[in-house]
């Protein structure tokens, strides 16, 4: 019986919807946040999108008007309009916010001690 995608993922997805920018050099895109993890996050692809996928891009997720998740994050994948990145940096203060929201989405938190273990092991 194969695996199913999904059921391999070390970290989970949270659906989560908030203001969301991406930019590359002088290039800023809104885009729709699809899912965050520990990991990295999906979004919808921004038309026009001239992004170059080899070099990293900054991604800033607005919680509220002064709590923002940041990071550095490199494109991993690009599917029926959607793009998927992985997280290359990512500061404490940040980290510890979507720690939060993650803890808060999952419900159980020795899931999250699972998945901060799995994240430290990459």
């Amino acid at each position: 019986m194969s695996e199913h995608p999904a059921d391999r993922r070390r970290f989970k997805r949270i659906a989560f919807d908030a203001k969301t920018e991406l930019s590359q050099g002088a290039f800023i895109w809104p885009v729709k946040l699809i899912d965050l993890s520990l990991k990295g996050l999906l979004i919808e692809r921004p038309e026009p999108w001239l992004g170059n996928p080899k070099q990293d891009f900054f991604v800033d997720i607005h919680l509220s008007e002064d709590i923002d998740i940041e990071m550095d994050v490199q494109l991993a994948h690009e599917d029926h309009g959607q793009l998927g990145f992985v997280c290359r940096h990512i500061s404490l203060e940040s980290i510890e916010r979507l720690r939060r929201l993650i803890e808060f989405n999952l419900g159980d938190p020795r899931e999250l001690e699972r998945e901060l273990g799995a994240l430290i092991e990459v």
